[in-house]
């Protein structure tokens, strides 16, 4: 049991790293008239291209790029630009407001709106990237980072990502109906297990505002063990594994630095890349509860690593597990890039006038939801495949169930947030934005 807590105390200190990293990234791109120049040119060809040539390419386009629908709707139209706005609108109130990243509801979303799997993963993939590309923050604010960790760990998740594509694309090829099968089975048991221990820890947190001493692993994305003591016994005996070459972090926490084996480093980086892979997700939460937990790496050197990582991973796997196949949906990338920058911008100002446990008590909701969402979408596919003895009729159903409880959760919350703001915005013109 203290295992599964200790997990999931450490994915949502990953979580948390994500979204601060990402704040980060939408005030640089909305404080840079250049940048935002630059997004406006990106933007304009997607629009006015789209409406030149929509009717005539949009029949060709599915057999054009390959075939099997899987790119079907994957040319402009005025709904499909909205609808990637408002996805990525959701996922940035989530990540601003919450301080938790919120790009886990983005392949969910797109999957109920009707997007193939493999390509909800892709286009989610190149979202990350370009956000990150036009932030231009990787060496600003890693906190401390050790380059030689970060870098063997990237070799491990260059080497995870390209077997998750592998994966997924084989799959797809099998049958298109067993890749949105396989994708909605890895979402269901990472937000099963993240969301139970959101609700767990809100919980804890409302009894601890009854009276109770408050619990520790709420912190923020620098909390957790204290790093100056014990490292715990699994990182112990992994560092006194002696398989050179060793790798040396955390000089400042421990005479000498501490020391792992570039074994687990690409070991940890494959199993963190094969899930960016496979689920279109930056990884970070998995980054640090393998490395504090397992590796005895310090919260800070994996915030910096973990942002490092993102960055190249996503942009690897985007580019050449995705991209050059065909698999990524650029309009609903451009569209979530816009939505998510207004959302953190509006989500994170909203922070100064909510109270935090009601944030949390959202942000366990939102985890949930989104578990209930894709396993109810499970039973309609395994049936479809004859894995399952379930009706057509009773799968669309269930889907139809887990898809409006997803949207009427994060439709409510980002309604809630957005009123939030707006009837307070004169409070918060009134206080100094932090810059």
């Amino acid at each position: 049991m203290n295992f599964f807590r200790e997990w999931g105390k450490y994915m949502m200190m990953g979580a948390r790293a994500h979204a601060m990293w990402e704040i980060s990234v939408s005030r640089t791109i909305l404080g840079d008239r250049r940048r935002l120049i630059l997004l406006g040119l990106l933007t304009i060809p997607i629009i006015l291209g789209g409406i030149a040539f929509a009717k005539e390419i949009s029949s060709a386009l599915p057999e054009l790029l390959g075939g099997k629908k899987a790119y079907s709707p994957a040319f402009y139209s005025t709904g499909i630009f909205i609808v990637s706005i408002l996805i990525g609108l959701g996922a940035g109130l989530i990540t601003g407001c919450i301080g938790a990243g919120g790009g886990f509801i983005i392949a969910p979303a797109l999957m109920s709106a009707g997007i193939k799997g493999i390509l909800a993963v892709g286009t989610d993939l190149f979202h990350i990237f370009a956000k990150a590309i036009m932030g231009s923050v990787i060496h600003r604010k890693l906190g401390n980072v050790s380059v030689p960790l970060a870098v063997v760990f990237i070799i491990g998740a260059m080497m995870g990502a390209t077997a998750g594509g592998l994966i997924n694309r084989a799959l797809y090829e099998i049958n298109p109906v067993l890749s949105d099968a396989f994708i909605t089975t890895i979402y269901s048991l990472m937000l099963g297990f993240l969301g139970i221990y959101a609700m767990t820890d809100f919980l804890r947190a409302r009894r601890a505002e009854k009276g109770v001493r408050a619990p520790h692993g709420g912190g923020g994305a620098h909390g957790g063990r204290d790093e100056g003591v014990d490292i715990g016994n699994l990182p112990k005996k992994l560092q006194a594994m002696k398989i050179p070459p060793m790798i040396k972090f955390d000089y400042d926490l421990a005479p000498g630095g501490r020391s792992i084996s570039w074994l687990f480093l690409v070991l940890s980086g494959g199993l963190v890349g094969l899930a960016a892979g496979i689920m279109g997700v930056g990884g970070g939460f998995l980054t640090f509860p393998i490395f504090v937990y397992m590796l005895g790496v310090s919260s800070m050197t994996t915030v910096g690593t973990d942002i490092f990582q993102i960055v190249f991973t996503a942009g690897y796997a985007a580019i050449s597990q995705y991209g050059i196949y065909g698999f990524i949906f650029y309009t609903l990338a451009m569209g979530m890039l816009l939505g998510s920058l207004i959302g953190i911008q509006v989500g994170a100002m909203v922070t100064k006038v909510v109270p935090g446990i009601t944030i949390r008590g959202f942000y366990a909701m939102a985890v949930l939801s989104g578990f209930v969402n894709r396993i109810f979408a499970l039973p309609g596919k395994l049936g479809e495949m004859d894995v399952i003895p379930v009706s057509q009729q009773t799968g669309a159903v269930l889907e139809s169930i887990g898809v409006w409880a997803f949207f009427i959760v994060i439709g409510a919350f980002s309604i809630w947030v957005i009123s939030t703001f707006l009837r307070n915005i004169r409070l918060l013109k009134g206080e100094e934005v932090p810059s």
